[in-house]
């Protein structure tokens, strides 16, 4: 079983998210492999720009949704009709599409609750973000007011450093994969 050896890191420091982006698309115009950025917020565009591929979150929600819906269909039919129907204000207590539009509001509450919560905890897990996770960002300022991009070096670093320097990165470090 061989090892695949992995190109060196070319860590580049940034403090202002405009700047970034178009270094993004400037190195990536060039040849170059950006392969992360830490951001302390969301920068719009950045996922274009890096070329990464679109999110499933959507399809996700809608699914939970659904689920969310046919279990307050199942609600509403079990406790309404099943287990404890009354007659209230002389609506039918027998027939659960009769009575649907009363539960309503309790399906769109249920579908709505369903899409948030789950989509809440699968992008927990799927960014591997539990109680006692290591912090994945690799310097502290990131969370507060700057930026930190990644190049994998596969070229010349002298040339990779001053496309970086030009790109207005503040300080720019190496390591290795």
């Amino acid at each position: 079983m061989g090892h695949t050896k992995h190109n060196p890191i070319v860590r580049a420091l940034f403090n202002d998210d405009d700047i970034v982006l178009s270094a993004v698309k400037d190195l990536r115009a060039n040849g170059f492999h950006v392969s992360e950025v830490y951001s302390p917020f969301p920068i719009h565009g950045l996922d274009e720009a890096m070329g990464l591929k679109r999110t499933r979150l959507s399809t996700a929600a809608f699914f939970y949704g659904l689920t969310g819906l046919f279990f307050a269909s199942w609600l509403t039919y079990y406790t309404m009709i099943m287990d404890w129907p009354q007659n209230i204000g002389g609506k039918p207590n027998s027939m659960w599409f009769l009575n649907m539009p009363s539960f309503v509001p309790v399906m769109f509450e249920l579908t709505v609750f369903f899409a948030a919560h789950l989509m809440c905890w699968s992008y927990f897990a799927v960014n591997g973000l539990y109680p006692g996770a290591k912090a994945q960002n690799p310097d502290p300022r990131t969370t507060d007011d700057h930026f930190l991009m990644e190049v994998e070096l596969e070229g010349d670093e002298a040339e990779l450093n001053k496309k970086l320097q030009e790109l207005g990165a503040l300080e720019i470090s190496k390591i290795e994969a």
